[in-house]
């Protein structure tokens, strides 16, 4: 069973009211979806993507992990949360005996309960810093693919969408912008009745890496923001009400009239709540798709250790709030009896053409060919009690 974009559509509503924990399992889904061009054309581009790394990848048996057996823990990122739930049901079907329990409970929880060992991988948006690695010195980042961070908001009667730029964003979290009549929300939006009430805005209660993200941006583009608050995961926000997690912040949202609030892309329109074109460092006004996502990390050249920014990005199609998500797991593990069956899933999201679709009908980005050798590589320089878990290639 392959979970469809509509399919978690629903799923994140239900999440939103329901908490944020995902189990593994096998059920019916028969909802299905009908890609955008752009969409379908990106997905063809993942397929093709992944049909070149099982190729580079052919000396390492397909049926990898069939015969595993293990009950996997993770915790961390919202932001990821819907692939990781799709590709942890579709790999139950390939390794049966492998079920993979998923706590969506923000990056900072994740690194948290990561470093203190109680789950078997963590997951984070934002690249652990050089302060939290040295609590986990064995920790080996692993990039799973892009997402976007997208303003959205709840306005009556605006239907096209907005057009922001950071500096005007940044005033608005700050608390300098109050009113959505302001003067430099009108002036990037000719011909939109604008209402004249206050704005609400809506932001992370928790420690998160969509925060992370967001912050990450405002502190690229505006020196205000990056001396009042800099690049945080959990932030004393200047103004607004918190909710949990992206489903919390969405559901604040979509609650609140005249309101504004930062989400991973999927869950606007998972939502169906509208959201902003941004101006980006080219200073042209582009949305968040899977080919701007992706246009934002193409000229990055991606370090040893993975850990790196593409907010901001060159180039005329960047969308300039995107990021890497990550897994986290440790480049030497105590046991074998986790770390092998979570390794093997992993090769499997980057050598299974499936995934990769199933990635982009979720309005994820894959992460760029240039970037495929060197996972595969990462992957299998992995060990578990001092062995390679992954035969060399």
């Amino acid at each position: 069973m392959t979970i469809t974009a509509k399919g978690w559509r629903i799923g994140v509503v239900a999440l939103a009211v329901t908490g944020a924990t995902f189990v593994a399992a096998c059920g019916s889904n028969t909802a299905t979806t009908t890609p955008t061009p752009a969409a379908s054309k990106a997905a063809g581009t993942a397929t093709a993507a992944a049909t070149t790394a099982a190729a580079t990848g052919s000396k390492i048996a397909a049926n990898i992990g069939k015969d595993d057996k293990a009950d996997l823990t993770g915790a961390g990122a919202t932001f990821p949360a819907p692939i990781y739930q799709a590709w942890f049901q579709d790999y139950s079907k390939v390794a049966p005996g492998v079920k993979t329990n998923y706590q969506a409970v923000g990056s900072g929880g994740g690194i948290q309960q990561y470093t203190e060992k109680t789950v078997d991988f963590g997951a984070t948006d934002l690249a652990m810093t050089d302060a939290e690695m040295a609590k986990a010195t064995d920790t080996q980042h692993i990039p799973m693919v892009l997402g976007s961070v997208v303003i959205t908001y709840n306005l009556d009667g605006v239907t096209a969408p907005l057009k922001f730029d950071g500096d005007t964003v940044a005033k608005i979290w700050l608390g300098k912008i109050t009113k959505w009549n302001d003067a430099a929300i009108t002036a990037l939006n000719p011909g939109v009745k604008l209402p004249t009430g206050d704005i609400a805005v809506v932001s992370r209660s928790d420690s998160s890496g969509t925060t992370g993200v967001f912050t990450d941006y405002l502190s690229a583009v505006s020196p205000d923001w990056k001396t009042a608050v800099g690049v945080q995961k959990a932030v004393k926000w200047p103004v607004g009400q918190g909710g949990s997690g992206n489903a919390g912040v969405t559901n604040g949202v979509k609650q609140t009239a005249n309101s504004i609030g930062y989400v991973e892309l999927n869950y606007a329109i998972a939502n169906k709540l509208p959201y902003a074109d941004m101006k980006n460092k080219a200073g042209k006004f582009v949305p968040a798709t899977i080919a701007s996502t992706s246009a934002a990390a193409a000229g990055v050249t991606l370090p040893a250790d993975y850990r790196v920014s593409i907010v901001n990005a060159d180039g005329d199609t960047s969308y300039p709030i995107a990021s890497f998500t990550y897994i986290l797991v440790r480049k030497d593990a105590a046991s074998c009896a986790k770390a092998k069956p979570l390794v093997n899933m992993l090769w499997w999201t980057f050598h299974d053409s499936g995934a990769m679709k199933t990635a982009t009908e979720l309005n994820y980005a894959p992460v760029p060919s240039k970037a495929l050798e060197p996972i595969e590589k990462t992957l299998q320089s992995l060990k578990c009690e001092g062995k390679a878990i992954l035969p060399a290639a």
